[in-house]
């Protein structure tokens, strides 16, 4: 069974709409798409908080029960209260379960420790952590596994050694040059080589500093004379 977001239909929309609804421990929501109107609707605010609480459920296509009328849908968007951090709004997608859809999906990097390298104390870098794919609603991984145990010093892993599930396409290598879009996505490095590295940036950064300072200093002569 898969999981199921239970919803009513809403009239009233706007800040005021919103705040009597979370008064009403409900939480505003949209769900569009698949070629119908979009539709306001509302859910309860402890089951929707309950669900966001398994990373699935961002990976995952949703039962969207709206008066008894099942349709399914995937989490679109979140919106979050700038201080608290809470869930606001849920914008939620309708989906065809026979057309492609594009959405992110993280990457489970696994084997660090049975790494040599890094158990040796070598860095490992991680440069990216979520990749868009585009596939079937069916075929949506909850994630996509990287395993890194072989990797030695100065070896990396860009987008194109992914082991990618049957039916899952990465969008960014098919945008005609593979080469030009084949980014790193880990690597490791040796520590004193990474500390180097840190150093250097932090030398340019000074160097970026005092050349603006001197030509601060410079302005103020020349207004001077």
């Amino acid at each position: 069974m898969g999981m199921i977001i239970n919803a009513t239909t809403r009239d009233d929309q706007g800040k005021g709409a919103s705040r009597r609804l979370r008064r009403e421990e409900k939480l505003p929501a949209i769900v569009y798409g698949a070629g119908k109107e979009p539709s306001a609707i509302s859910l309860n605010i402890h089951e929707i908080t309950h669900l966001l609480e398994n990373d699935d459920a961002f990976t995952s296509v949703l039962d969207l029960s709206i008066d008894k009328k099942v349709e399914p849908v995937i989490i679109k968007d979140l919106q979050r209260h700038p201080a608290k951090n809470t869930v606001t709004h849920v914008d939620l997608l309708r989906i065809n379960m026979k057309q492609t859809i594009v959405t992110s999906i993280p990457l489970n990097f696994t084997g660090s420790d049975d790494n040599e390298a890094v158990r040796l104390g070598a860095i490992l870098n991680q440069f990216v952590n979520t990749v868009e794919v585009s596939c079937l609603p069916a075929d949506m991984p909850n994630g996509i596994e990287v395993d890194i145990s072989n990797l030695a010093i100065g070896d990396h892993i860009s987008l194109t050694g992914i082991s990618m599930p049957e039916g899952v396409t990465l969008t960014a290598l098919t945008h005609g040059d593979i080469e030009a879009h084949d980014q790193s996505v880990v690597a490791v490095q040796e520590a004193k080589l990474m500390a180097e590295e840190v150093e250097e940036e932090v030398i340019e950064a000074d160097g970026d500093e005092s050349a603006e300072g001197d030509d601060a200093e410079q302005d103020d002569s020349d207004s001077d004379s």
